[in-house]
C-alpha cells in the first residue's frame, strides 16, 4: 500500500529475509538509533516496556500501536471479514480458508498466523471483497475486532497469566468481541465443544448486537452444518457434509485427527455462509497439507521420520499424538518442551494425561519465552512426576535443542516417529537431528 516499513528483530531468520526482500529495512537487534524520529511503532505482546526503541518512541510522543491495533485498523476498510477465533485451530482454519480460495482462484486478501503451504506466505492484500484473519485472544485484544461472520471454534482455559478467572475470564472477552459484531453479523459456533456451549447458551439468554445470529456445527449433532460418515483412513479423511439436514458434499482432507475434521467442516461451512461457490474450492481441501509447524514432516533418515508441531496446550498435544494413532506399528517418541513457566504450572495436571499415545516421552527444558522462572515449576520435577502417572519411559534431557539432538540421536532406530512438540525452539530438532545423521554419513559410522 505504499507505506515505507522498518523494524527489528533479535535474530535473523528466512521470515526476516523476506520481508526484507519485499522492501522493509530490518535491523538484528534492539538499539534506539534503528527508530526514525516519525514513525508509527508497533509492537507484539512479547515486547516489553524496558525495550529501547519503546522507551525511545515513549520520549518521542510517537503513536504506539499493539499488532492488533494494525490489524483492527486494516481490517476496517475490508468489505466482508471472516475472523476465525478459539483455543485452538485458529492459525489451520484461518490458513485453510485462505489457501482453498487461493486455489480457486477467488484472491482473497488475509492475514494468518503461519506460513501457508504451496503459497509459502501468511498474508496477502488483494481486491477480492473477502478478507480472512486470525483473531488471538491470548492478550484479551480480540476485543478489538468487529467482523461479519466469526467462527469459534473451542473455548477452553489458556493463557492463564492473563485469564485470571480461567474459562470464565476468557468468556467475558468473548462476550465483549461478539458483541462488536458487524449488523446482521453471524457467529458460527462449535456445539461440540463445552465452553462454546456455554457462550451459545449466555447469547441466547441476552440480546447479541446489531441482530447478530448464531449458527452452530458439530459431528453428527443437530446442528445447522455437521459432519456424518467420517471415514479415517492412513493417508486421508473423507466425511459428508450435511446443512440443515441435507447433503451437500463428501468432502476428502489429507489432515490426521478428529480436530481436523473440525476445523475442515468449519472452514466450509463459513465460505458457504459467505455466499461462496462451493463448487469451485470442494476439490482443494485435498490438496492442504496443513499449516508450518502443524503435524509438519520435516525429516527422515534410516527408516525414521521426524515431524514439528507447535502444540503447546494439553489439549493440543493429545489431538497430535492422537493423529499419531494412523502411523501403524511404529514407535512413537514425543520431544516436549514446556512453554512458558505460567502456562506449565497452571495446567500442570492437565499435561498430565496428554502423553497417552506415544511409546517413550522426551521433556526439554522450558522455554521462557519472556517469562521469569517459578520455583519448582521445571522440566525435571514435571518429568518425574510424569513417570509415575503414565506406563511410558520418560526422560528429561537438559541444555539447547542442539544437546537435546545431540543425546537423543544415538537412541533412534528404524520405524521410529519422533515429534517435536512446543512453541519455541523445539521446531530445531529435526534440522539438529538431520545434520547428526549427515555427520555420522560423512565418517562413515
Amino acid at each position: 500500500k505504499g507505506f515505507e516499513v522498518s523494524g527489528s528483530d533479535i535474530n535473523d531468520s528466512k521470515y526476516v529475509q523476506n520481508v526484507k526482500k519485499l522492501g522493509a529495512k530490518v535491523f538484528i537487534g534492539h538499539d534506539e538509533n534503528n527508530l526514525p524520529d516519525d514513525c508509527v511503532v508497533v509492537a507484539s505482546t512479547a515486547i516489553r516496556e524496558n525495550n529501547p526503541e519503546m522507551q525511545k518512541a515513549k520520549r518521542l510522543g510517537l503513536p504506539i500501536f499493539h499488532r492488533s491495533d494494525l490489524l483492527a485498523e486494516i481490517s476496517k476498510n475490508e468489505e466482508y471479514f471472516i475472523g476465525y477465533s478459539g483455543t485452538h485451530g485458529k492459525t489451520t482454519t484461518s490458513g485453510l480458508c485462505s489457501y482453498v480460495m487461493e486455489k480457486a482462484g477467488l484472491k482473497p486478501s488475509y492475514i494468518v498466523g503461519g506460513i501457508i503451504p504451496e503459497i509459502n506466505a501468511n498474508a496477502n492484500a488483494a481486491l477480492d471483497k473477502i478478507f480472512i484473519a486470525e483473531l488471538d485472544e491470548s492478550d484479551g485484544t480480540i476485543v478489538k475486532y468487529s467482523a461479519n461472520l466469526v467462527v469459534v471454534n473451542n473455548l477452553e482455559p489458556d493463557h492463564l497469566d492473563f485469564y485470571k478467572n480461567g474459562l470464565d475470564s476468557i468468556l467475558e472477552t468473548f462476550e465483549t468481541f461478539l458483541s462488536k459484531i458487524r449488523e446482521n453479523g453471524i457467529v458460527l459456533a462449535n456445539t461440540d465443544n463445552e465452553g462454546v456451549k456455554r457462550l451459545v447458551k449466555y447469547y441466547t439468554e441476552h440480546e447479541l448486537g446489531h441482530n447478530a445470529k448464531f449458527m452452530t456445527y458439530s459431528i453428527g449433532g443437530n446442528t445447522d452444518y455437521c459432519a456424518k460418515n467420517i471415514n479415517y483412513a492412513e493417508d486421508y479423511t473423507t466425511f459428508d457434509i450435511m446443512y440443515k439436514g441435507e447433503f451437500q458434499t463428501t468432502l476428502k482432507i489429507c489432515l490426521k485427527g478428529v480436530h481436523n475434521v473440525y476445523n475442515s467442516l468449519a472452514v466450509w461451512a463459513s465460505l458457504h455462509i459467505a455466499g461462496i461457490d462451493m463448487e469451485l474450492v470442494n476439490k482443494h481441501f485435498a490438496t492442504f497439507s496443513g499449516m508450518g509447524r502443524r503435524f509438519q514432516k520435516v525429516g527422515e533418515f534410516d527408516g525414521i521420520s521426524i515431524y514439528d508441531d507447535y502444540a503447546h496446550h494439553p489439549t493440543e498435544i493429545k489431538a497430535t499424538l492422537s493423529s499419531s494413532k494412523s502411523f501403524k506399528n511404529r514407535n512413537v517418541i514425543a520431544v516436549f518442551q514446556p512453554h512458558r513457566f505460567t502456562r506449565l504450572q497452571n495446567l500442570w495436571n492437565e499435561f498430565m494425561g496428554a502423553f497417552s499415545d506415544v511409546n517413550r516421552v522426551v521433556v526439554t527444558d522450558v522455554y521462557a519465552a519472556s517469562e521469569d522462572p517459578i520455583d519448582g515449576v521445571n522440566s525435571l520435577a514435571f518429568t518425574n512426576e510424569l513417570k509415575e502417572k503414565i506406563d511410558v519411559p520418560c526422560e528429561n534431557i537438559s541444555g539447547d535443542i542442539k544437546e537435546v539432538a545431540r543425546k537423543l540421536f544415538p537412541t533412534l532406530k528404524s520405524g521410529d516417529i519422533v515429534i517435536g512438540l512446543g512453541a519455541g525452539t523445539i521446531t530445531n530438532l529435526g534440522k539438529e537431528l538431520l545434520a547428526l545423521n549427515e555427520e555420522r554419513v560423512k565418517v562413515g559410522k
